[in-house]
Order: C-alpha cells, then sequence, then structure tokens
C-alpha cells in the first residue's frame, strides 16, 4: 500500500483555518449570551391609590306629571271668553272660561228687553279646580261645545317627578338608593329621592318604575330624559390600581401585576380584585404598600424576574 505525506506549510494552514474557525464561533456564542442577559424592558410605574370607588349602573329617567286634572264643560253653549293659553301657569280656583247657555245665546237677550231686572245672562264661569300648568287647550273662543267636552288640561305642577326604568331583577338595588342623581341633558345635577315604587311591571320590558323626586329652582319640561346611576357596590377605603396595572390570562381567570423589588427587576404577583371601574381596579389582595412601585407600561408579555428599566415620567 502506497502512503502520501502532505508538505508541512499545507498542514499548518488546515490547523490554522481550524483554529480561526472555533475562534469566531465561540466569539459569536459569547455576543448573543451577552446581548440576551443585557436586554431590559422600558416601563413606567405606579403606585397603589386609596380612595372611594363605586361599581354604578346607569339608567334613563323620564319628567312626567303624575297628575293631571281635566277641565271640562259643565253646560252645552258657546265659549264667550278664554282667558288662558297654552303653557300658562293657573291658579287653584283661577277663571279659565266664560261659557254662555245655547239657550241664554238664544233667548237672553229678549228676556232682558222685556224685563231689565230680571239681569239674566246665561253665563257659566268654568275655573281651575287645581294649580299648575295648561298643557292642552282644546277649544278656542267661540266654539260650540256639548255638556262634559274637554276644554282643557292642567298638569299638577306639584306632581312632577322622574320616573326611573329599573330592571325587575335588580329591585334589591332600591333600598340602598333611596337618594341619588340625576343628570339633565345640559349637564345640570339634580338631587333626587324615590318617594314610591310602581305597582306594575313593564310586560316586554320587565322594567318597574321608580317615582324621584327632585328639587330643582327652574320650572321643568315634560318628557325630558335624564341619567340616573344606581350603586351596586362601593368601598370608601379601596385599595386600587390603574387598570392598565393589573394583567389577565386569556381566560380572565387570573390576574397578576408586575411589582418592581429593585431598580430593575419585576416581579410577578398574583392579585384578587374587587370593584372595577372605566379606570380603577379595587386590589383586594394582597395588601399593597403605597411605597410599592408597579409597572404601568411595558408590563404586558414580561415574564416572573423579568429586567426592566424604569423610563422617566
Amino acid at each position: 500500500m502506497t502512503r502520501y505525506k502532505l508538505p508541512a506549510f499545507t498542514i499548518f494552514c488546515l490547523c490554522a483555518t481550524t483554529l480561526l474557525s472555533c475562534g469566531t464561533g465561540g466569539n459569536a456564542d459569547s455576543g448573543s449570551d451577552e446581548s440576551a442577559a443585557s436586554a431590559v424592558t422600558p416601563v413606567t410605574v405606579t403606585q397603589i391609590k386609596t380612595g372611594e370607588i363605586a361599581d354604578t349602573l346607569s339608567l334613563s329617567a323620564k319628567s312626567v306629571f303624575l297628575q293631571k286634572n281635566y277641565v271640562k264643560a259643565n253646560a252645552i253653549g258657546y265659549l264667550q271668553k278664554v282667558m288662558v293659553v297654552p303653557g300658562q301657569y293657573v291658579q287653584k280656583g283661577q277663571l279659565l272660561f266664560l261659557l254662555k247657555t245655547k239657550e241664554a245665546q238664544s233667548i237672553g237677550n229678549a228676556i232682558n228687553v222685556l224685563d231689565t231686572t230680571f239681569k239674566f245672562s246665561g253665563l257659566n264661569r268654568i275655573r281651575a279646580s287645581s294649580s299648575g300648568y295648561i298643557t292642552q287647550l282644546d277649544h278656542q273662543l267661540g266654539d260650540y261645545v256639548q255638556d262634559a267636552d274637554q276644554l282643557a288640561v292642567i298638569s299638577d305642577h306639584n306632581s312632577f317627578a322622574f320616573l326611573l326604568q329599573v330592571p325587575y331583577e335588580l329591585n334589591k338595588l332600591i333600598a340602598s338608593n333611596q337618594n341619588l342623581v340625576l343628570t339633565l341633558p345640559d349637564g345640570t345635577k339634580l338631587n333626587g329621592h324615590i318617594t314610591s315604587v310602581m305597582p306594575n311591571v313593564d310586560t316586554l320590558a320587565q322594567t318597574q318604575g321608580l317615582v324621584v323626586k327632585v328639587n330643582s329652582a327652574k320650572p321643568l319640561p315634560e318628557n325630558l330624559v335624564a341619567k340616573a346611576k344606581l350603586i351596586k357596590a362601593a368601598n370608601a377605603q379601596a385599595a386600587m390600581l390603574p387598570k392598565a396595572a393589573v394583567l389577565a390570562n386569556e381566560t380572565l381567570t387570573e390576574f397578576w401585576v408586575m411589582k418592581v423589588t429593585n431598580d430593575s427587576t419585576a416581579v410577578k404577583i398574583p392579585v384578587k380584585k374587587g370593584i372595577e371601574t372605566g379606570s380603577y381596579i379595587e386590589i383586594t389582595s394582597p395588601v399593597f404598600k403605597s411605597s410599592d412601585r408597579i409597572l404601568l407600561s411595558g408590563n404586558y408579555g414580561l415574564a416572573d424576574t423579568a429586567k426592566i428599566r424604569i423610563a422617566k415620567q
């Protein structure tokens, strides 16, 4: 068998190439490890806030006059005078209409000519039975009306209230929400008090009406829609965090926060939440100190004991 010998120079080149390749690969792995070890996430932090938090339910309430009085003709005849206009406020006993009977219109003048001392006029005076606003005027001057015809409608201002429709399954909230705040479309807020509960339920919506009396410095129109908030749960001294600081799994069964242990590390802390509003979440456990720093941004997807860098806020 014939043996071939490689020249010494060729062997030296092969060895040098192998050593260079090994050295290059080792440096690349070391650089990757160092890069991974030095990777940090910029974050912002927040702290526990103690204060009042409440879970509320917003419902609509419509203004109504619960009691309306119907002014009717007391005889057959003609309206000689109409002394009110729609929207006018009238007092109880105020004169509203002068009604001249059909008989007086026909023979009244003839009787007065025959006997001037008789003083027959045939005028019936129709007065307001209660104080309120003329919300409907059905006849004008000179109209011929029948006995018991409706002439006008007076809405009793003392019966003004807001009717709040509450789903029947939430009727247990009525006892704890006797006093509430109504917000009008122009932003005005009125303090209200539930005075009574309607004895019927809407067939389709299954809602029950609550009569809410309000104190208003100015008269309010009927059919005005206001917003009312019912408190479902509340805590006057709740420990809470902004919503962005609380993380959850896909099924929303587990919740946690990322707490800063030092200036460069954040650890995962499981929490239990209570009342939740649009901006804050109550933390019922564990109990955090007011000095504890919780990640507010940059916390999504961070692993336990992640390296962080707190950015200036």
